[in-house]
């Protein structure tokens, strides 16, 4: 590590061992052995709804995550690439995903393993093309959908030549203008609005629990928000708006009202930290900078625009990838978002499809780690490592007990879940030891980045075993590796 690395980690021990020191003369958190409920969600992308069904059950529920975040369902453009999921055609939830049977039988399966469904929503516009037929059938022209919309609920915003948006700083561009040539839906119309929200209710009417709002950066937050109103107080809204800089007119923080956001800052900050090798502590106050107050952030390593773009770390860094999943799960900022996806070396390749167009799905069984090489089209299958599952039960357990500053020293960095668990991440090549001061009572805790959730059994544990002594935790981390211990996991 450099050497202002190196003072960054012994500063941050230090104040540890006084906040250590100071616990013995005040009242912590509890070191309760319940758990909190479950607030993680993992992004199944472009899965199909038997595959979901399959992992809910499987995978995903026995993990402890609570919720799940499926693809588009609605009828799309014809075509292999995964971006023609994003171009709707109508509201007919028959796509290459799978029919509205199927989709009906994924949530039931889900919510009956006790995972919560939540839809990626694609309602700021329709297709990109001059006109087709769609997925299950339906002829449309650019801004002309048969029953649903004509060409007067649209945008024609005449600011540009090609009516494509050029300037992010024009809200007015950004709000009313065409992305990428997708025909852009005029939200603040009432019919256009009770169109929307029929659809979402539909979806909710079937057991869907709440929308990702895709493109809610493009649609006024007024407009966002009248939707929404219209749907049951209870619906979960997460609302992607990207963080641009400064001088874009629109920011997350104008629709935090209407639910949570999708937070681009968190990976930004995070993920070039491990992929560099020199971590620190980010601003322990909320909000932090250039981020939404935490109640309203939904984080993420990457996700299926940013795997193909100004994602850090991606599938690809096998290691390094689940040291900053690692690190999102043990944090006390925001809920977070785990994303599974496929393996791809062209990044408009969709999943692999069998020769009617619909996507083959697959299942995660023998998963429980990072593949040392991925063949185009293979499942990532996050939800299935075994580390994630034991940083899910370390969440839990973590409850909301606050983050302290970092401890460690050499290559390895870590923080504490204040006297709930503590996590140790080592992004360099070589294994190093460390001792650090933990508020953790004394005794044997089982690691659950090699052991998993539940990893203490017949009165030892699955993977390591690590002794916290007289306040203290000496563990020898294996390089571009982690240890976990919590609270809940004892032999």
């Amino acid at each position: 590590m450099p050497r202002a690395g190196r003072r960054r980690a012994a500063a941050a021990l230090t104040s540890v061992v006084v906040g250590v020191v100071a616990l013995s003369g005040c009242a912590g958190p509890a070191a309760s052995p319940h758990p909190a409920q479950p607030d993680a969600g993992v992004q199944l992308f472009q899965r199909p709804w038997t595959s979901i069904a399959t992992e809910c059950a499987a995978t995903i529920g026995p993990a402890g995550f609570a919720w799940v975040l499926t693809s588009p369902p609605q009828e799309h453009i014809t075509g292999s690439q995964w971006w023609t999921s994003y171009q709707p055609v109508s509201y007919t939830l028959d796509s290459k995903l799978g029919t509205a049977d199927e989709f009906a039988a994924m949530v039931d399966a889900c919510n009956a393993a006790g995972v919560k469904v939540v839809v990626d929503a694609v309602i700021n516009h329709m297709a990109g093309i001059d006109d087709g037929t769609g997925f299950a059938g339906t002829p449309f022209s650019h801004d002309d959908y048969p029953g649903l919309y004509t060409a007067a609920d649209f945008h024609h915003c005449a600011l540009t030549a090609d009516d494509d948006i050029s300037d992010y700083s024009s809200r007015e561009q950004v709000q009313t203008c065409e992305l990428s040539n997708l025909a852009d839906l005029d939200t603040s119309s009432p019919t256009v609005r009770s169109t929307i929200a029929s659809y979402l209710n539909g979806l909710l009417d079937l057991g869907v629990t709440g929308f990702r709002i895709d493109a809610a950066k493009h649609m006024a937050a007024d407009d966002v928000a009248a939707i929404v109103e219209m749907l049951p107080k209870d619906t979960m809204i997460v609302s992607e708006t990207i963080r641009g800089g400064a001088a874009e007119a629109v920011q997350p923080e104008e629709y935090t009202s209407i639910g949570r956001v999708l937070e681009f800052q968190y990976a930004r900050d995070l993920s070039p930290q491990v992929e560099g090798g020199v971590l620190s502590d980010p601003l322990l106050e909320d909000p932090r900078p250039s981020h939404v107050a935490s109640k309203d952030a939904v984080v993420f390593i990457d996700n299926h625009d940013t795997e193909r773009g100004e994602a850090s770390l991606t599938y690809r860094d096998r290691g390094r990838y689940l040291l900053a999943n690692a690190l999102m799960l043990a944090d006390d900022y925001g809920t977070p978002l785990v994303y599974s996806g496929y393996a791809f070396t062209d990044n408009d390749a969709g999943a692999p499809q069998d020769d009617t167009g619909h996507v083959i799905g697959w299942t995660c069984d023998g998963v429980t780690g990072p593949h040392d090489a991925y063949d185009d089209g293979d499942g990532v299958c996050t939800e299935a490592w075994t580390a994630v599952a034991g940083m899910l039960e370390f969440r839990a357990y973590a409850g909301d007990a606050p983050r302290l500053p970092g401890v460690g020293d050499g290559t390895v960095y870590g923080f504490e879940r204040e006297a709930r668990g503590i996590l140790l991440v080592n992004p360099s090549n070589d294994a190093d030891t460390v001792t650090v001061r933990t508020g953790l009572p004394d005794g044997e805790y089982c690691d659950v980045i090699s052991g998993g959730r539940a990893a203490a059994v017949d009165g030892g544990c699955r993977g390591t075993a690590l002794i916290v002594d007289h306040g203290e935790l000496t563990a020898a981390v294996p390089g571009i590796g982690a240890l976990a211990i919590h609270v809940g996991d004892r032999p």
